[in-house]
């Protein structure tokens, strides 16, 4: 979400470790700080990573604008809805085909849905778009008809990558678990967005990828983009300086302003629609038997105990020593950018660093301090020592644990620190074997996935802290339903009220993203939102269709109507070395969303990684 210009440059992308093939081929070279992509298959796959691959790959129905994420045509050309808002009708535009040559009609959008309708381990990423949903049919080749129980306030949103029937209906049930969508014998990944996928696997650090010069918008100006993945953010940061890389993202705040006066070199922070949050085990079950599993300290299952602790988290702390002063103090699960439906806790409820407040709260609900100092149970019995999980390749998580650590210690509650990768991180999780760990998640235009996560129904799905509650659960079944935006945005807000009150989630900050360009190679990259938005891992892939060597971007295109938008890295001398860069976070009237860096993309991002975080 940069707010400044970017310079263009005069040199074309280098290959890994090709000269020849520089000389050959325009290749854009990124960098991701991370551990890589947890699956190739987008019924799969739940961290950033990703989702930036599958939206390379894949087509949506519906597509994002780039000043304001609204919805805008894809492989829908319009469509309509009745008038009780229980029929939806989408046009599928003509002529588009997969990167194998197979045509792409309006049933494999219908065959795409219907395997999220009536799936099981397609359901865990895709269905709260569809939840109401009584049927998807494909009439013709070029009409969708989607019959619904009730309205479904989210549409026409559908972030749901289409499939290729001809490919997946070879795919069962019992085998899609173990379905790698990778590339296999030489042969790429088919789908019909504008690169091919040839190389790459989900537990490597590489991926290449190939435009398709086939694709229905129009060949991209890249023949190639290669995702480099790197745990140590230095090593990125020098990859890109030695012209290595040309792209790096989920830079620190610091890097990002030691590179702004590197020649050739644009970067910036750009605002992220995300948040980060200390999560707790808020009571993990056998969904099918409902007993408990794992094992919870006895403390985090009670909400008055994760509330108190509320007020133990020094904020701007973190912000200045953990986040670089890259980001604001976090308070919902729903960003302020997103002014219409976030909900900002009354000044006497705000969380504030009041150790005396906490204590008293802890006190009032039976967490007393015996004779040692330590604080009990409500039943006299020793709380023990709570297990605290961050992720290692994370070094803001690393930290913030840290400084929870020791606010705990200042509490009278003893605690430890665990480290795990990210992919070991989720096992735990899903085993209920934590008491809390720091991660963080993006959200959304329209909060309605993100609010899903929090349902009952999500516990061993989507949802990490395993929070149920029934109240909650009513008023999103009702936002997700309502054709009164003005009620939907009240019930949004109760909703984070509750949440806010149980504590499933602290949030602790709205961070921003680092991302530098090699501004002597490429040119025309656009923010998403504009202004203020981050230039690559966007909610579609606008800008690797239209961003341009130096060399032939003269003329960029624009993402809106009205002509250029601020924002945009712009081709200029490779000699003009300065750059320009935005604050961390513009204001919150501003509509903002996106990516997730090491962690994501799509518009859709889910569980952020270490890199977008750092």
């Amino acid at each position: 979400m940069a707010l400044g210009l970017v310079l263009g440059s005069l040199l074309p992308a280098m290959a890994l470790g090709s000269t020849a093939q520089a000389k050959d081929k325009v290749v854009f070279h990124v960098g991701i700080l991370g551990e890589g992509v947890d699956s190739l298959n987008p019924f799969l796959g739940f961290q950033a990573p990703s989702y930036e691959m599958w939206g390379l790959t894949y087509d949506y129905l519906v597509g994002y604008s780039m000043t304001d994420m609204s919805p805008e045509p894809d492989l829908a050309t319009k469509w309509k809805t009745s008038a009780d808002g229980r029929t939806w009708t989408f046009t599928v535009r003509s002529g588009v085909k997969f990167s194998d040559g197979v045509p792409l009609t309006a049933k494999d959008v219908a065959y795409t849905y219907n395997r999220v309708l009536h799936g099981t381990v397609e359901q865990s990423n895709w269905l709260s778009y569809l939840t109401g949903v009584t049927s998807v049919t494909a009439p013709d080749d070029t009409t969708v008809v989607m019959k619904l129980k009730k309205p479904i306030a989210t549409l026409p949103l559908l972030p749901i990558p289409i499939v290729p029937e001809h490919i997946w209906k070879n795919v069962s049930e019992k085998d899609i678990k173990s379905y790698a969508a990778e590339p296999s014998g030489g042969k790429p990944v088919v789908g019909s967005g504008p690169f091919r996928l040839v190389q790459g696997t989900a537990d490597g650090s590489t991926f290449k990828f190939e435009a398709n010069p086939d694709y229905w918008g129009g060949a991209p100006h890249l023949d190639e983009v290669i995702f480099q993945f790197y745990k140590n953010d230095d090593a990125a940061v020098q990859a890109l300086i030695k012209g290595e890389i040309d792209f790096v993202e989920g830079i620190t705040a610091l890097e990002v302003k030691s590179l702004q006066g590197q020649p050739s070199i644009t970067a910036h922070n750009g605002n992220s629609p995300g948040f980060d949050e200390i999560a707790f085990n808020a009571g993990s079950i056998d969904v099918k038997t409902g007993k408990p599993i794992g094992n919870p300290n006895p403390a985090v299952l009670d909400p008055k105990f994760r509330h108190a602790l509320g007020y133990a988290l020094d904020l701007p702390t973190l912000i200045k020593k953990v986040y670089q002063g890259g980001g604001l103090p976090g308070t919902t699960i729903v960003p302020p950018n997103y002014k219409a439906y976030h909900w900002e806790p009354p000044a006497d409820q705000k969380f504030t660093f009041d150790l005396a407040k906490a204590g008293q709260l802890l006190d009032e609900a039976g967490y007393k301090k015996g004779s040692d100092g330590l604080r009990t149970l409500p039943d006299g019995s020793p709380i023990g020592t709570l297990r605290l999980a961050a992720r290692s390749d994370s070094p803001t998580s690393l930290h913030t644990m840290d400084y929870f650590k020791q606010w705990l210690s200042d509490l009278g509650i003893k605690s430890d620190v665990s480290t795990y990768s990210s992919s070991q991180l989720t096992g735990v999780i899903y085993k209920g074997n934590f008491d809390a760990f720091q991660w963080g998640w993006y959200v959304e235009p329209d909060p309605d996935s993100m609010l899903s996560y929090m349902t009952c129904g999500q516990r061993n799905g989507s949802s990490d802290s395993w929070y149920c509650n029934k109240a909650y659960d009513k008023l999103y079944n009702k936002q997700h339903v309502s054709t009164d935006q003005t009620q939907r945005e009240a019930e949004i807000k109760q909703m984070q009220e509750i949440l806010y009150r149980d504590s499933p989630y602290l949030v602790t900050a709205y961070s921003s993203i680092g991302e530098a360009v090699r501004s002597d190679r490429f040119a025309c990259l656009v923010p998403q939102p504009n202004p203020g938005g981050v230039w690559l891992e966007q909610y579609g892939v606008y800008n690797y269709i239209h961003m341009k060597p130096v060399s032939e971007a003269s003329n960029c295109d624009s993402a809106t109507a009205g002509g250029e938008l601020s924002g945009a890295v712009k081709a200029t001398s490779s000699s003009d070395s300065s750059s320009s860069t935005g604050p961390f976070l513009i204001g919150a009237g501003v509509v903002v969303v996106l990516l997730l860096v090491a962690g994501g993309i799509t518009m859709m991002r889910r569980r952020t990684t270490v890199g977008d975080r750092e």
